[in-house]
């Protein structure tokens, strides 16, 4: 029999359950028990959901109260000095202290740092590692939600994030290397080990998407050292689970690693199956990864059958098993929750049920079992439905696409020209201010949106709601000096589904819900044909704030690529050629703004560097087309406008010069949780523009104060020109609180007059 199985699971649940109980227990800590008791439910629901869906083997301990690698990393206890003395006392309290930061009972302590991971919109916490870390068994979850999930009747194998990866993942505070911590990990894992085993385990996942990567020498002597120790324990069996591409010049070391089974990305990387199966060690289990783990598309049953035929063929059916591409928390829960999009969409979606589902159909059409017949050709129905869709393709967008010429991606003048251009219009001082874009989204906000979506409230009465939200924030704005504001983006509910709402080619769920990081989440667009904009988007709003205020109001637009790298992209044709088709609609709205009179316009592109390659052989590739893709959107305007864009959670050393070549007069960054580190990049490639380094982490609960900010911009004026420098948080303001909000951003402005007069008085 050809075994189902899946990789992970989605967490949140499909109405956001956990996210719910989280917020709920960090605004009153009495509430843990119930936190507790939802995040049981929620496991208990997805593991019965997985087997009636068709799986043979369920996932456990993917699940996450924030993160997996903040999970192993506790689990280890690689907890950083700062929280030792929390975690110790409460652990959940310390928990979240490392993913949060917090400041309660005379502790003031910053979160640790989060990064993407890999290359998609998921965020992870970055474990912090120092020389001689120690490293011990704090706890007993993996063998806990094992034994959870056999006493309720399922076959479950545990997933652990693998001890290469998760070194490879991490940090050391103080330059030491962190391979170098190897050994004493591998006494952990191996105990780890032995206790599932004891516990009834039969296989464990142990997952290296770091295999995937481009390795060194001293990475692939570490996984040889890793897994030669551990197939020395005794262990349940191990599958090595590799995802999100090929394994390539990586195949031959996984192979020569002591392990039972190996998980293929074949969505990713489907020409790697022949290698994989001509060099694939005698009764190893192979895992096929046939249907996408990480895009709504529903699968081509065909295709995937052609490649689980082929390795039955080679292996037998016991040595191969049916899995998603990689983990299926890049994904919604279930599709049969969408009751209002267009029914030939609808149709064309397969959620993390579907795709179990899916796989299920494949493994019973392999093995005869005539009763899938019928799924199996409505799958081909609707998979040719798709491709002959009048939605999908739109003659005019290709038109224009095809009609470019090489001038549209670029400025009329240097930015040398244009700054003094822009200095002359705007008159602006030395450390300006301003924020991100969007402002808190308080309950009467997110309320009204829900009534006015569901018919309860009036047009009339939602747009005047949202012009006295916005009316306020700039009053606050110029009450307390911020130099450029912004209108808030009170109308807007995402910043990448707001404008797909308004774009021609997405359709958008009510129940696609995704983590993005501990309990944000989002809830992707779905592009599913030729994109172009009917209307403008955001002029209204804008040009309302500019009306209510003498300062420069600026204009707030997410950039194409992120756009592209935030939505269910349709996957029929090109990533490069959707992205530019966005660009194009961004492009009219730019200058839709600038006609209006906002004459400050930032695009944002957090997600540019998510959108690399794995492999740096393919970074160019991309690089060019995002680029291009930036410019296009940015480069019509006059000389004294002002391009900004945003990029958060970014490492710029490797793409620094992409950055500078997408010639925005502005970049404002995330850098307050690295204390500065990020500013290095820029530094060191004498990056002539202007940079807003952030200086208040707004994904955490914690207020710096005017010291803590002046600091960080002494650090960023020791390496950078205070004509460059602007003062800003690290990101949009949505997620927090009018108070805090308030507070952080009166400390802000007094930094930048701090600044201000410090400069002044040098000169």
């Amino acid at each position: 029999m050809t075994t189902v199985t899946n990789l992970g699971f989605p967490r949140m649940g499909a109405r956001r359950e956990l996210k719910q109980a989280l917020e709920a227990y960090w605004r009153d800590a009495a509430l843990r028990p119930q936190l507790l008791d939802s995040a049981r439910q929620l496991r208990e629901r997805h593991w019965q959901l997985q087997r009636e869906a068709g799986a043979h083997v369920v996932p456990c301990n993917d699940f996450s109260l924030y993160d997996h690698v903040l999970d192993t990393a506790f689990l280890f206890d690689a907890i950083p000095a700062r929280y030792r003395a929390l975690a110790d006392a409460d652990p959940l309290a310390g928990y979240f202290a490392m993913a949060r930061g917090t400041q309660r009972e005379g502790l003031d302590l910053h979160a640790l740092e989060m990064t993407k991971w890999f290359d998609t919109n998921y965020h992870y916490i970055v474990p912090e590692l120092q020389a001689g870390q120690a490293f011990r068994l704090r706890h007993d979850k993996p063998v806990a939600e094992f034994l959870e999930a056999k006493a309720l009747g399922h076959a479950a194998r545990p997933v652990l994030l693998g001890p290469v990866s998760f070194l490879l993942l991490s940090k050391t505070t103080d330059g030491s290397d962190r391979l170098a911590l190897l050994d004493r990990l591998l006494g952990i894992y191996t105990e780890l080990l032995g206790k599932l085993h004891e516990a009834g385990a039969e296989w464990v996942q142990i997952d290296e998407p770091c295999l995937v990567l481009d390795l060194d020498h001293d990475d692939a002597t570490a996984y040889r050292t890793a897994y030669a120790a551990l197939a020395r324990a005794a262990r349940p069996k191990l599958l090595l689970a590799t995802y999100f591409g090929a394994l390539g010049d990586n195949l031959r070391l996984a192979h020569e690693l002591p392990v039972d089974g190996l998980h293929v990305d074949l969505v990713r990387a489907p020409a790697q199956l022949d290698a994989v199966l001509e060099t694939l060690p005698a009764e190893r289990v192979l895992s096929l990864g046939v249907v996408d783990g990480r895009n709504v598309w529903r699968a081509d049953l065909d295709r995937a059958m052609a490649i689980t035929r082929v390795a039955i063929e080679r292996l037998g059916k016991q040595r191969v098993w049916l899995a998603p591409s990689c983990s299926l928390l890049h994904v919604p829960v279930d599709a049969t929750l969408e009751k209002a999009l267009p029914s030939d969409v609808h149709a064309w979606l397969a959620f993390a049920r579907q795709k179990i589902e899916e796989l299920r159909t494949v493994a019973d059409m392999c093995k005869g079992v005539v009763t899938a017949y019928p799924a199996l050709e409505r799958a081909r129905e609707l998979v040719a439905a798709r491709k002959g869709s009048t939605k999908v393709h739109r003659l005019q967008v290709a038109q224009r696409l095809a009609n470019l010429d090489a001038a549209a991606a670029h400025r009329r003048s240097t930015y040398a020209f244009r700054r003094a251009k822009q200095q002359r219009r705007f008159d602006l001082p030395l450390f300006p201010t301003t924020t991100i874009g969007s402002f808190p989204q308080t309950k009467e906000v997110r309320e009204a949106r829900a009534r006015y979506k569901s018919g309860q409230l009036s047009a009339a009465d939602y747009d005047e709601l949202i012009a006295t939200q916005t009316a306020e924030c700039v009053r606050f704005q110029e009450e307390i000096g911020i130099d450029v504001p912004v209108h808030g983006e009170f109308e807007r509910n995402d910043m990448v589904e707001y404008f797909g709402e308004q774009l021609d080619g997405f359709v958008f769920t009510k129940h696609g819900w995704v983590q993005s990081y501990g309990s944000r989440c989002v809830k992707p667009p779905v592009i599913y044909g030729d994109v172009q904009r009917p209307a403008p988007m955001t002029v209204r709003w804008s040009t309302y704030a500019q009306s209510l205020t003498q300062r420069p109001m600026k204009g707030m637009l997410t950039g194409p690529v992120t756009v592209l790298q935030w939505s269910f992209v349709r996957d029929d044709q090109p990533r490069a050629t959707t992205c530019r088709q966005l660009a194009l609609a961004l492009r009219d709205e730019v200058l839709d703004l600038e006609a209006a009179g906002i004459r400050i316009i930032q695009i944002d592109e957090p997600a540019l560097r998510e959108g690399l390659p794995l492999r740096r052989a393919d970074w160019a590739g991309y690089l060019a087309w995002a680029v291009e893709s930036f410019r296009l959107a940015a480069a019509g305007v006059a000389d004294d406008t002002q391009i900004h864009t945003h990029m958060c959670y970014s490492e710029f050393n490797d793409i620094i010069e992409a950055v500078a070549a997408m010639d925005a007069d502005v970049i404002s960054i995330e850098t307050s949780r690295s204390r500065m580190e990020l500013l290095d990049a820029f530094v060191r490639f004498r990056y002539p523009n202007e940079i807003g380094p952030g200086v208040y982490d707004i994904h955490s609960p914690r207020v710096p104060d005017v010291a803590e900010m002046v600091g960080l911009l002494e650090k960023a004026s020791e390496v950078l020109s205070p004509e460059q420098l602007w003062v800003n948080p690290d990101c949009g303001l949505k997620t927090r609180g009018w108070d805090e909000t308030r507070k952080a951003l009166v400390a802000l402005v007094e930094a930048a007059r701090v600044m201000r007069e410090r400069v002044m008085a040098a000169v």
